[in-house]
Formats: C-alpha cells, sequence, structure tokens
C-alpha cells in the first residue's frame, strides 16, 4: 500500500519544473548590462537631453544609464 502512495504523491502538479521549463516561452535577460548596452542608453539620454535642449555632461549621461539598469523595474 505504501508504494502507492509514493506512485500517487509522485503525480505531476500543475506548475510541476517539468511543465515550467516546457511552457516557458520567455527570454531570460542577462541581469548584468555589458559596457556597450551602457554606453548606448547613455546615448539615447544624450541625444533626448539635447532635443529638450537641458544642461548636462557625458558623465552624467553614463551615471543615468548605469541607474536605468540597475532599476529593478527595467
Amino acid at each position: 500500500m505504501s508504494g502507492m502512495k509514493k506512485a500517487a504523491s509522485k503525480s505531476k502538479k500543475k506548475g510541476d519544473v517539468d511543465d515550467i521549463v516546457k511552457n516557458n516561452n520567455s527570454t531570460v535577460i542577462n541581469s548584468s548590462p555589458t559596457e556597450e548596452d551602457i554606453r548606448e542608453k547613455a546615448e539615447e539620454i544624450y541625444l533626448r537631453r539635447i532635443d529638450r535642449g537641458e544642461n548636462g555632461t557625458a558623465e552624467d549621461d553614463w551615471i543615468e544609464a548605469e541607474k536605468y539598469f540597475n532599476n529593478p523595474k527595467n
């Protein structure tokens, strides 16, 4: 009888690892941006800043780009 209980407890449940792996169609994003990622974002920030006529420096743009990637909401 105990063999039946073990077999029953091994039945798959929704959300088992196998189901998650098979049904996961999302892309895993590397949590550490590369220097190139930061440079590209800093350039976007720079261009936006210039379009708005705002003052700032390349260093300010770089720091803002790093903050962008360090924000867990992004």
